[in-house]
């Protein structure tokens, strides 16, 4: 299964769980622009924090983890390639935010601790967002709300990818999954204690 394929099937499966904007990229990634016109690019020290963060997210226990999947590069890669400057911004702002406070040396426990306030600190900056945006979709002027455009939060892009770039690659899929290439016929079996859950 090609990843393209992959993240089409996710998007069906899971897409009520995701953003506007996420699934906006999973468009924008089926059906690339012929220019674009922002770039996103992560300092060394961002790209090491991204990793740590995505491996909190999915932890490599007797299936590989996120860094084991490719988890920080795929993420880079859709934020510069299909993502627009509102969500550059904002995920920018919550990545440096966690280096000034020092997360790459706090302990396991620091760190979950970190992530759990920032859970909670997002569910209260959705609200703002979602208001906002509703707002804005109310608005005729379309180049003030080009100018006002706010970005998904950064806690929110950063699991969203972080689940897509996980379940989209070979790792993740072969992991969680019994990946049937070629299934056989439609018929009802017994499900065996710790089996897996098939994907075609």
């Amino acid at each position: 299964m090609h990843r393209r394929d992959a993240i089409n099937r996710v998007a069906l499966l899971v897409g009520g769980a995701f953003s506007l904007p996420t699934l906006t990229a999973m468009q924008r990634w089926d059906n690339p622009p012929i220019s674009q016109s922002a770039s996103f690019q992560l300092s060394e020290i961002q790209r090491k924090l991204v990793a740590e963060v995505a491996e909190m997210i999915i932890p490599k226990t007797d299936t590989p983890g996120a860094k084991e999947a490719g988890v920080p590069a795929f993420i880079e890669m859709m934020l510069n390639d299909c993502y627009e400057q509102p969500e550059h911004q904002s995920f920018r702002e919550g990545v440096d935010a966690l280096v000034k406070a020092n997360f790459l040396t706090q302990t396991l426990e620091q760190r979950t601790a970190t992530l759990l306030q920032l859970q909670t600190d997002t569910n209260e900056q959705m609200k703002a967002y979602n208001v906002r945006q509703s707002k804005m979709g109310d608005n005729e002027d379309r180049e003030l709300m080009n100018s006002q455009k706010q970005g998904l939060p950064y806690w929110r892009l950063m699991k969203e990818l972080t689940l897509l770039g996980y379940f989209t690659s070979e790792a993740g899929i072969m992991g969680s999954y019994e990946y049937v290439p070629v299934p056989g016929k439609f018929e009802v079996i017994k499900w065996k204690p710790n089996q897996k859950p098939y994907a075609y």
